[in-house]
């Protein structure tokens, strides 16, 4: 295994102004390519700290791999930090040149002088050129000391990071690697992380090839099953076999074999068939049509949504009769099947979601983290109670994210959750 180091580079950083998407884009693509990070160091604009993490990171890993610091500012240092570690002096590369000429002129300006400082090479370099942006990045094969170091340094906008690295970077690991390996995802809703893993116990504690790794988000599981092999075709298919055998110990809890998210699976299976959708929220206030209206080419399937946060909302838009939110509250299975029949009725969809519930903070003896979540489709109506923990804010999340699993496993016809 190649093993790898992610220093970033910019204060803005550790000061939590921005957050270092770089440094998770690189750890979740270089295991595509047989290699893995094994740390991650974060420092700020400073030429004496940045050479004390270089030093560190070099005695390490194989490859350190930096992002940010190559603008045309003076506080921009990484080129000139690291070719005086390396003993190498800096020196104007005349293509790069040309294309920062050529990028200013494109939008009807002129570089100044400050910007040819991107164009300084550490001599003996090989330069990285950037289709998006004025930096060039570059790589330094280390000799003496450093022999066998590697230090592939990257601009830090993630517009330009991205296409540059996949460009040059997988290339150059696939290559030092000799071999193949590919990734899936199994993506999993309705159970926990540690549920997840003790079901899948006895294919962790016998993992060689492929390997199989868990982890947590929103109360979504995923499971990456990695597999290496001589050649892509040959990881490929020890990945698809892990990942069926995945499958087939969680049933329709997997929504999907791609890093998707349930939004996306059920935009995509009622595209496939068809099919429209509508949300009527209470607790949430919008989050599930927010995410359903994010995923590109939802107009086809999605029809309209409504925020009844109110008990009188919910009686004049929807049609919830004055009974049932006086004898069940607004917080019940009655009440949220009537919003579900009515958000359907009013929107003409083919499935209607609903949700209501208790999100905190908690308001004399109210529950909170009851939901419930009901759907509504031409085969009748489905309502499910849930009960989450946490915040305000996640336990609103985990309603989003399980009325869209709900709908999703109603939509491809698996057994339903049991009605109350």
């Amino acid at each position: 295994m190649i093993i790898t180091e992610v220093l970033s580079v910019g204060t803005e950083l550790l000061m939590g102004q921005i957050a270092n998407t770089d440094a998770q884009y690189i750890s979740r693509r270089l295991p595509d390519a047989g290699a893995g990070v094994y740390y991650h160091t974060v420092v700020g604009d400073n030429g004496g700290r940045l050479s004390g993490c270089l030093r560190a990171a070099l005695s390490r890993a194989d490859i350190v791999i930096t992002t940010g610091g190559l603008g045309p500012t003076q506080d921009d240092l990484t080129k000139q930090t690291i070719a005086r570690e390396f003993g190498l002096e800096l020196a104007e590369d005349s293509d790069s040149r040309r294309r920062i000429d050529a990028f200013f002129a494109a939008r009807g300006r002129k570089a100044t002088e400050n910007n040819y400082r991107q164009a300084l090479i550490p001599e003996g370099a090989e330069v990285l050129t950037n289709d998006h942006g004025t930096a060039p990045g570059c790589i330094i094969r280390g000799t003496g000391e450093y022999e066998g170091k590697t230090v592939i340094m990257l601009p830090g906008p993630p517009n330009e990071l991205r296409p540059m690295f996949e460009k040059y970077v997988m290339p150059l690991y696939r290559r030092l690697a000799g071999s193949a390996m590919v990734s899936r995802f199994v993506r999993i809703c309705g159970k926990g992380e540690s549920e997840v893993e003790t079901i899948l116990m006895d294919l962790i504690d016998g993992q060689t090839n492929p390997t199989f790794a868990t982890y947590a988000k929103d109360g979504l599981v995923t499971v990456r099953v990695t597999a290496s092999g001589n050649t892509e075709a040959e990881a490929a298919a020890a990945a698809e076999r892990g990942a069926q055998a995945v499958s087939g110990l969680l049933g329709d809890n997997v929504y999907s074999f791609t890093d998707e998210e349930p939004e996306q699976a059920l935009i995509r299976l009622l595209k496939e068939q068809g099919l429209t959708v509508a949300a009527a929220e209470s607790l949430t206030g919008g989050m599930i049509s927010q995410k359903l209206t994010s995923v590109p080419g939802a107009s086809a399937a999605v029809c309209a949504g409504c925020v009844t946060y109110s008990d009188a909302a919910k009686h004049k838009l929807l049609g919830v009769k004055q009974e049932t939110l006086t004898t069940y509250t607004a917080v019940s299975a009655e009440t949220c099947r009537e919003m579900a029949a009515g958000m359907r009725a009013l929107s003409g969809a083919d499935i209607a979601i609903a949700v209501t519930g208790y999100a905190g903070p908690r308001v004399s003896d109210e529950p909170v983290g009851l939901v419930y979540i009901g759907v509504a489709c031409a085969d009748g109506i489905t309502v499910k109670e849930q009960h989450f923990t946490g915040s305000r804010e996640r336990i609103r999340t985990l309603t989003a994210v399980n009325a869209i699993d709900l709908t999703r496993r109603l939509v491809q016809k698996c057994a339903p959750f049991d009605a109350v």
